[in-house]
């Protein structure tokens, strides 16, 4: 009996997917930044790099299209992780992810937002600072912390 064999491309516990995908759209409509529970699309529009673990546990999604801050740069989106897996060990493959599919990222490198007032860290963003991200500042419209990955990754 043969076995099905999906070829998937793989980064550590991550699989490439799609901006469909249901278990991230479900793992998203429970992050704090989802807009529109429910709704079938869970990412902006422009290019999308959407990653899974295969049980469907932790989500990521870095984002390529139109700022409005000025910045030069790829964009976590969304992390969410439910898995076992720790969060900053997911943030570096997910990472790393990112530039083996895009390659080298723009000049202001990949950043995230993270709202402190809805997470119970004392410190936000601590699984992006653990993974090598840095604090740049915060976001001028609605005070979010600002971090920035400008790093290099190994082959």
């Amino acid at each position: 009996m043969n076995q099905l064999m999906l070829d998937l491309q793989q980064y550590g516990p991550w699989l490439v997917t799609h901006k469909g995908d249901r278990s991230c759209r479900l793992l998203a409509d429970r992050h704090y930044s989802r807009q529109t529970p429910g709704a079938d699309m869970f990412c902006r529009p422009g290019r999308n790099l959407v990653l899974r673990t295969a049980w469907g546990d932790a989500v990521w999604v870095t984002w390529d299209g139109i700022r409005d801050d000025g910045l030069r740069a790829w964009e976590c989106t969304i992390f969410r992780n439910e898995s076992p897996h720790l969060s900053s060990d997911l943030v570096v493959a997910a990472t790393y992810a990112t530039v083996k599919e895009w390659g080298e990222p723009p000049p202001d490198g990949i950043i995230t937002y993270v709202d402190a007032r809805k997470i119970r860290s004392v410190n936000p963003g601590c699984c992006f600072k653990a993974a090598g991200w840095r604090s740049i500042g915060t976001s001028k419209r609605r005070g979010l912390a600002l971090l920035q990955w400008k790093g290099v990754m190994p082959n």
